[in-house]
């Protein structure tokens, strides 16, 4: 098996991305990785509570938002492989092998984001196994998001290896691990009834229209930047995935549109006050430059005007569309986590403020950066090794 897969690495490899611009660019994003991750390992070291800026009034900050954006992009990337390799033939099909991939980094990224922000991962690992709890949405995640990492890994090895048949098999099956993770993310949220600005039934399926969303940006931008790094055009079936692609960002974020103004209106419209609060905090409070900025102007706004504009003909337009909208989602992510814990449980007693206060610190965004980075590293080694898997076809 190791030497079939270092047979097909090899078939598979594009020697020509080994430029000297290209080696430069990894060599820079590799440091970004090292030195990011490197400053969430310090912080086992020196304590979280002295590198990171949550607080037990706050105690989930923007690692845990980042983690929700890269493990939320991961199943919208393995749901549209998943629909190329289920139905050959779909307008996707020339974008799938590169999905799977895509989907491998992006969980890796989110798990070294969450991995640091945890004081003791190891504990997870190891009770995840031995005392596993079939009631807790949490365990559901890490335990679903686990099986689907497996999945993805042993479904590329199989579009390597050209073992088509169980790569199928095991890719539908890491899909639907997905989907149950990633709704069971949002469950996370929607079941606590002490935060009212999560609690409902609508964040899972946010989650997962969200996911969509994120992965068809994902593969837009980086299939873009791919062809890109090799000074080629695109050929004409890419350029058609490219365009489907599109059409659904275009569909997702005006439904993600809907789905914001309309959870912001039931707020208040027989909400309790402590959602609307929480809402307030985006509509004109604290959050209010990052709601109405990033998350409707850069993540809705622009990228849909620019993608009905061009009506998905410019790869080029496509690609900043994408870019903007996942801006966007990285705050959205982060207004969800934070709004939902900065209104005080115990509003109006004692003289308790309105919001409590929360700005990530220099080490939350550094190892932010780490995994932004890792992302990066990832797809630029992914076209360096496995190149001519992305650009060959579906199988």
């Amino acid at each position: 098996m190791a030497n079939t897969l270092a047979t097909a690495i090899s078939t598979w490899a594009e020697p020509r991305l080994a430029k000297a611009n290209i080696n430069m660019v990894t060599a820079l994003v590799a440091m970004l990785t090292a030195i990011g991750l490197g400053t969430g390992v310090y912080s086992f070291i020196v304590g979280h509570q002295h590198l990171y800026a949550v607080t037990r009034e706050v105690p989930w900050g923007i690692l845990i938002s980042t983690y929700a954006f890269f493990a939320i992009t991961s199943t919208g990337l393995v749901l549209i492989a998943a629909i190329s390799h289920m139905f050959g033939g779909t307008a996707f099909a020339p974008l799938a092998n590169r999905s799977v991939y895509l989907s491998i980094i992006t969980i890796f990224s989110a798990f070294a984001a969450i991995g640091v922000e945890l004081e003791s991962p190891w504990r997870m690992l190891i009770y995840n196994v031995i005392s596993p709890n079939l009631t807790s949405n949490i365990w559901w995640m890490g335990t679903l998001y686990g099986l689907a990492v497996g999945c993805m890994l042993v479904e590329f090895i199989g579009i390597l290896t050209s073992r088509w048949g169980l790569a199928l098999a095991v890719g539908v099956l890491g899909a639907l691990a997905e989907v149950g993770a990633n709704t069971n993310l949002g469950a996370v949220f929607a079941t606590l009834t002490a935060r009212p600005f999560w609690y409902g039934s609508q964040l899972p399926v946010f989650f997962l229209c969200s996911a969509f969303a994120s992965g068809a940006a994902v593969i837009i931008l980086f299939s873009y930047l791919g062809a890109k790094m090799r000074g080629t055009e695109m050929s004409e079936g890419s350029f058609k995935a490219l365009q489907s692609a599109g059409k659904v960002l275009a569909l997702t974020i005006f439904l993600l549109a809907v789905a914001i103004t309309w959870r912001m209106i039931s707020f208040f419209v027989g909400g309790t006050q402590l959602g609307q609060l929480a809402a307030l905090n985006l509509l004109k409070g604290p959050l209010s430059v990052n709601f109405w900025v990033f998350e409707i102007v850069i993540g809705i706004v622009l990228p849909f005007v620019i993608l009905v504009g061009t009506q998905m003909k410019n790869p080029a337009a496509m690609s900043t569309a994408a870019l903007m909208y996942l801006v966007g989602g990285f705050f959205n992510r982060f207004d969800i986590v934070v709004a939902g814990q900065q209104v005080p449980v115990y509003y109006g007693w004692d003289n308790l403020p309105s919001y409590m206060g929360y700005f990530p610190s220099a080490g939350e965004l550094m190892v932010v950066m780490g995994a932004i980075s890792l992302t990066l590293l990832g797809f630029l080694l992914g076209e360096r090794f496995f190149g001519k898997v992305f650009t060959s076809g579906h199988h």
